[in-house]
This record gives C-alpha cells, sequence and structure tokens, in this order.
C-alpha cells in the first residue's frame, strides 16, 4: 500500500465526521442506530445518505446547500472518504458525516424511518447478470431502503449507464414505485428545476461530461404497499 493511502487512513481515524464502525462495533449492536441525530448531529433535522459516496462531493456539496439537513456520506473505501471529510471539516460544515460501511449493512446502522432521502451517484452498474443484486437500484437494495426510509422519501439516481438507467425504471415500473422526475439527458433537460442537481457535480460526473456524454437522473419514491 502507497504512503499516501497510509497517511489518508491514518487521519481519518482521527476526523470527529468519520465513523468506522467496522473497527469497533458488531453488526448486531451499533450505538448510533436510531439515535444519528440527537447523540452525533446534536439536532432533530433530517438525515439524507449519500450511498457509494466515494469522495463525498455529494454530501459535502448538499451540507453547505442545506444547512438545515444532516448528510451522511457511506463508502467502504477509506482513501475516497478522507477528501469528503477532510473538505468537510476545513469547511466546518457540521452537517456532513461519512460511515465507513459495506452498503448492504445499512439496517444495521439506521432504524426504521430514522433517513429521509437517498442519494445513488455514479454507482457501480454491475451489468454482468449474476451481480443483478449488488446493484444499487436492485429490488433487493430498495427491500433494505424500505427499512430505514420515512414514507415518501425520495431517492435520487445520477448514473451515465444507460443499462443502469433503464434497469431501474424497469425495476420502479414493476414494483409500482412512484417517479417524480426522469431525465435521460439531465444537462439538457430544462424541466429538471432544482438548480443543485446540476451544479454539485462528482469527480466522475465532471470526467463524463467532458467526454461528451448524457447523464441520467431519475427522483422517485417507493410505494407504500409492498
Amino acid at each position: 500500500m502507497g504512503k499516501n493511502k497510509l497517511r489518508k487512513f491514518a487521519e481519518i481515524n482521527s476526523f470527529s465526521n468519520v465513523v468506522q464502525p467496522q473497527a469497533h462495533h458488531t453488526l448486531t449492536h451499533f450505538e448510533l442506530k436510531g439515535k444519528w441525530k440527537e447523540a452525533f448531529f446534536h439536532n432533530y433535522n433530517p438525515i439524507v445518505l449519500e450511498i457509494g459516496c466515494g469522495k463525498g462531493e455529494y454530501t459535502t456539496g448538499m451540507a453547505k446547500a442545506f444547512p438545515e439537513k444532516n448528510f451522511i456520506g457511506i463508502d467502504i473505501k477509506g482513501d475516497r472518504i478522507w477528501k469528503g471529510a477532510k473538505d468537510a471539516l476545513d469547511e466546518g460544515s457540521l452537517n456532513a458525516a461519512f460511515l465507513r460501511i459495506q452498503a448492504q449493512n445499512l439496517v444495521a446502522f439506521f432504524d426504521k424511518e430514522e433517513v429521509s432521502g437517498i442519494w445513488l451517484t455514479f454507482p457501480d452498474p454491475q451489468p454482468r447478470k449474476v451481480r443483478e443484486r449488488k446493484r444499487l437500484t436492485s429490488p433487493w437494495f430498495l427491500n433494505k431502503y424500505r427499512q430505514i426510509l420515512a414514507p415518501k422519501s425520495p431517492i435520487h439516481l445520477k448514473t451515465d449507464n444507460k443499462g443502469l438507467f433503464n434497469y431501474t425504471l424497469q425495476v420502479i415500473k414493476a414494483e409500482n414505485h412512484h417517479i417524480v422526475e426522469c431525465s435521460d439527458n439531465l444537462y439538457n433537460d430544462e424541466h429538471i428545476e432544482e438548480p443543485f442537481i446540476k451544479s454539485i457535480q462528482t469527480y466522475y460526473e465532471k470526467m463524463f461530461l467532458t467526454k461528451g456524454l448524457p447523464i441520467h437522473y431519475l427522483k422517485f419514491c417507493l410505494n407504500e404497499n409492498p
């Protein structure tokens, strides 16, 4: 492992806005489950997750744009989390945090209706059929989200991958979820009016836009009668 990665791993161990449960907790008992607002953020504002947050551009960007909400970026890669966590600390963003876990273990760390929104920003499309369950918009993952989301909470997907975009539309239709907004070319779509959806961009998003690739966007809510 390179010296730079080792340095980042050492630094995030001291970051007050990074929680690394795998080093200190079991999956059966996590002390912040159901208590994130009062015990970690010291407020009662809504919590929004960015799953597979990478360098945390959306987590930190939304924390600045919406100080009345709390944001938690989730990723298993510590060297990626380091960037967003450091930026949030440097900017004094007390409503931005990072949780280093595997996404499939979400239910062990958040209680029923504890979360008020989820962002999936350029997740791995997992194109092979045998890996379908690992897609972050698969029925298996949507069931995980249902266990922690408050009713009518939005799920947002941004992706450059047409296959994942179409797959997600198929899942939404098959399971009778509700589409709020849908665009197969976000930056050429004047109907998407919320400015932060376009103004906050991830590292990969900027790279895809430079290459002229269209960005696909979905905002949907899970049905209330699974």
